[in-house]
């Protein structure tokens, strides 16, 4: 069809205008038209593009309305790796990262450097990272695990602030965050009070679910906004931060405006604690800055860790502090009968969520804060730790507070419910160990990822089966059929077919995955492989074990030792154990079937690691013939050390254990 050239000149006119105000509006902050009035220019460009679909192209204004819904979203690898920042919480910790800095860069230069630095606003948002071909937004995606995320350009497309096209017509990958404005999470929060909802806890949680939304409608309706601040990849990176934010701005994104560059350390203090009292009064969240050396040079001369860049750290805002009331102290039962004290708090913001719980670890800690029930407390929360209580205001005490006193008896724990301190210990215990709370508890731990790791088994789905008593111990999991399962509610075919496929694939397991899935009281991870080890990887010859046998095994005291006879020596759990062999197999795995580079060789891990949980660490060291250990000693041969590493890293430094990095470890499982 062709255009007639007036059409075609008022629509790429009506196109210009269009975009003009929407950057007025959304990057500049400035309105010269009304909402109305832009309303009525976007109708007649569709109207255009409804006469002449020709006209349509990527970046044109129409193309921000929101499609149909979406399947699901589709996995994308990035281009760049993506990474995050490591914390500082003090000015101690900045004054260790700039050291830390100004180091590497001497050994680099053979020289003194000073680096300057800029500090810009962390938001407190989703990190999205854009790819534009030739000026033109391709793909929007989450970070995901760094190396791969989810595309979610549908949803992107409906933020007006991001642009889909710039006037440069490059290749370009930006990375910035997707923000929800206080504004708008009120907004939200009132429509949800009026429809009797429970309410949103913070906007940061309500922009990473709205981008994940499957319908772009949704999406669009919540008027999400987003900061831009590195460019990842292009043809020419400018030669240092505060050039590539002015670049950014130049190109058409919409950048922070709070930044500046800083030439010492009280620069960047008094920048930080400015911000912590003005965060307030901006539209958005923020919870601290982040603090990144200037010099692009230096940057690729500090490069990166296994998590984190060297050249940037967040400085966050410190932990928040609220006062609430204790409205109640409550005992949860754990999966081996152990009761820990938990403190109903009267709800309460803080850090950007409302909590209404807070643990009291065990019977000492409540004597030790003095804690009651209706007292008003302190309590505290760094980023999304469980709150603590800091301490008890007692100056507001009315006189009606309770003191807490462990119950002699707690329904819950089955039986009488009576209930008893274990002995050389702090904690309180169920004395019958078979309730219903104990075994979900139980049955959870079973199936998770460290014992049988049954994949789509979830709590959820173990409470349905409980309460339909299709399953009441664990070997009645491996006796499931079709039908029984297709029954159930909210199963469907394909789903019972994958719960019952993983169910057979954990059918085979091996000897430690098996005792710690009995969840024996006192047994974790680590001694699950020590016993399975003394004992050939026999089953069977653990259950003849004398405690005497057992307290020769490094790492099994007698408090231990005497738990593990008492386990098996149960008529109970003789028949558990007796019906689960019958239902399943265990892998004969010697250290002689297995790769022995790692042989003799003992571990400790700390931290986090990039590019692997610990599980799986402690799989490949396993796997290659080391052992693994939850504490360093002098027979400790190698610290692991992670993200956030914490005092196993010292008391290796105190003993002069070699201490490995991420980077360090791999390299030696490659070898």
């Amino acid at each position: 069809m062709n255009i007639p050239k007036s059409i075609l000149e008022r629509y790429k006119k009506l196109k210009k205008a269009v975009e003009k105000h929407r950057y007025d509006y959304h990057i500049l902050n400035k309105q010269d038209l009304s909402d109305e009035a832009l309303d009525s220019l976007k109708r007649e460009l569709v109207d255009l593009e409804g006469q002449y679909p020709e006209l349509v192209s990527p970046d044109s204004p129409s193309q921000r309305v929101a499609g149909a819904p979406l399947k699901g979203f589709v996995k994308v690898p990035h281009k760049v790796a993506q990474w995050s920042f490591n914390d500082a919480f003090s000015e101690e910790d900045l004054g260790n990262f700039d050291m830390r800095v100004r180091k590497m860069l001497k050994e680099h230069y053979d020289k003194e450097v000073t680096p300057t630095y800029t500090c810009e606003l962390k938001i407190d948002g989703l990190k999205v990272v854009l790819e534009y071909q030739k000026g033109l937004l391709q793909t929007a995606a989450t970070r995901g695990d760094g190396k791969v995320g989810e595309d979610v350009t549908t949803n992107v497309r409906t933020i007006e602030s991001i642009p889909l096209s710039i006037e440069e017509k490059t290749n370009l990958i930006v990375e910035g965050e997707i923000w929800l404005s206080k504004k708008e999470f009120e907004k939200l929060n009132k429509q949800k009070a009026k429809a009797g909802e429970e309410l949103y806890a913070n906007p940061r949680n309500v922009a990473a679910g709205t981008i994940r939304q499957l319908d772009p409608r949704i999406v669009s309706e919540r008027k999400l906004d987003a900061f831009i601040y590195d460019i990842a990849q292009s043809v020419q990176v400018p030669k240092t931060q505060l050039e590539e934010l002015k670049e950014l701005q130049k190109l058409g994104f919409k950048v922070n405006p709070h930044f500046m560059q800083a030439k010492t350390l009280e620069e960047i203090f008094s920048f930080w604690k400015t911000w912590q009292k003005k965060k307030e009064k901006e539209d958005y969240w923020i919870d601290g800055v982040v603090v990144k050396v200037n010099e692009k040079e230096y940057q690729d001369v500090l490069g990166y860790t296994g998590k984190a860049p060297r050249y940037a750290i967040a400085l966050k805002f410190p932990a928040e502090q609220v006062t609430t009331v204790v409205e109640d102290i409550v005992l949860q039962i754990g999966r081996t009968g152990v009761l820990t004290p938990v403190a109903h708090l009267r709800p309460v913001l803080i850090a950007g969520s409302t909590v209404s719980r807070a643990t009291l670890h065990n019977e000492d800690e409540i004597k030790r804060l003095d804690v009651r029930v209706g007292d008003t407390v302190v309590i505290q929360k760094a980023g999304d730790i469980i709150p603590d209580i800091v301490n008890v205001l007692t100056e507001l005490r009315t006189g009606k507070e309770n003191k807490y006193v462990f119950p002699k008896k707690v329904p819950e724990c089955g039986g009488d419910g009576s209930i008893e301190r274990v002995p050389g210990q702090v904690a309180w215990r169920c004395i019958e160990r078979n309730s219903l709370q104990q075994q979900k508890r139980k049955l959870y731990h079973f199936v998770s990822k460290k014992a049988f790791d049954i994949d789509g088994l979830g709590p959820k789905v173990v409470d349905v089966l409980l309460e339909e008593g299709l399953v009441i111990s664990f070997d009645d999991i491996f006796t499931l059929k079709r039908g029984d399962l297709l029954a159930l509610p909210r199963f469907a075919e394909k789903s019972v077919d994958n719960l019952l496929e993983a169910i057979e694939k954990a059918k085979r397991v091996t000897l430690p995955r098996l005792i710690i899935g009995l969840s024996i009281p006192q047994v974790g991870e680590e001694t699950a492989y020590l016993l399975a080890e003394n004992f050939q990887f026999s089953i069977y010859n653990l259950q003849k074990a004398s405690q005497e046998e057992l307290e020769k095994i490094e790492g099994v005291g007698p408090v231990m030792a005497i738990e593990i006879v008492k386990w098996f020596k149960d008529s109970g759990n003789k028949k558990l154990l007796e019906r689960l062999l019958k239902n399943i197999e265990v892998i004969s795995e010697t250290k002689a079937s297995v790769e022995t580079s790692l042989k003799g060789k003992t571990f400790v891990l700390t931290g986090t690691l990039d590019s692997m949980s610990r599980d799986d660490a402690k799989e490949k060291i396993r796997s290659r013939g080391g052992d693994v250990s939850s504490s360093v000693s002098t027979k400790t041969d190698y610290v692991i050390a992670g993200e956030s590493a914490g005092s196993k890293f010292e008391k290796a430094q105190e003993l002069g254990v070699k201490v490995l990095s991420e980077k360090d470890f791999l390299k030696v499982l490659s070898e």
